[in-house]
C-alpha cells in the first residue's frame, strides 16, 4: 500500500510542476520496483552468506523494506504543502526514525541468539548497513520530485 501511494505521491508532485507525464510516472514506478527488489536480493543474500542461522525470510525482508516508503510518502506530503524546508525537515526525520527502528527491529532478529564474537560483529555490520541503506534509498528515490 506504501508504495503505491508514494507512486500516486509521485505523479502528483511532478503534476504540481508541468512535469508530468505518463513515461514519468512508469519511470518512477519501475526504478523504486528495481531498487525495491534489488536491495531485498541483496539482503537475502547477505543474510544467506552471514555465518550462522537467520530468523529473517523472504517475507520479513520485504516488510522491512517497505517501511520506508512511508517516511517517503511523509516527505513528499511535506515537501507539497510547506516546500523545500518541509521536505527536508519531514525526510530528515523520517530517515533518523527508520534508521532508529531498523537497527532495533533487525537486532532482535539477527543478534538474538548467542554466537561467536566473529559472527557476532559481522551481524552487527550486517544490521547496521541494512538500516544505514533505508535512508540512503529514501532520500534518493524522491529528492527529484520536489525542485
Amino acid at each position: 500500500m506504501a508504495f503505491l501511494t508514494y507512486i500516486l505521491l509521485a505523479g502528483l508532485a511532478l503534476g504540481t510542476q508541468n512535469r508530468f507525464s505518463p513515461d514519468s510516472l512508469g519511470l518512477a514506478a519501475s526504478s523504486a520496483l528495481a531498487w525495491l527488489l534489488l536491495e531485498v536480493l541483496s539482503e537475502l543474500l547477505a543474510l544467506h552468506l552471514a555465518p550462522g542461522a537467520s530468523q529473517l525470510g523472504p517475507a520479513d525482508v520485504v516488510a522491512l523494506a517497505g517501511y520506508k516508503y512511508v517516511g517517503m510518502i511523509a516527505g513528499l506530503l511535506s515537501g507539497l504543502l510547506l516546500g523545500s524546508a518541509g521536505y527536508h525537515a519531514a525526510l530528515g526525520w523520517s530517515c533518523l526514525s527508520i534508521f532508529v527502528f531498523m537497527i532495533r527491529t533487525l537486532r532482535l532478529k539477527l543478534l538474538a541468539e548467542p554466537a561467536a564474537e566473529a559472527r557476532s560483529q559481522l551481524r552487527l555490520y550486517l544490521t547496521v548497513a541494512i538500516a544505514a541503506a533505508q535512508p540512503l534509498l529514501m532520500y534518493g528515490l524522491t529528492f527529484h520530485l520536489l525542485r
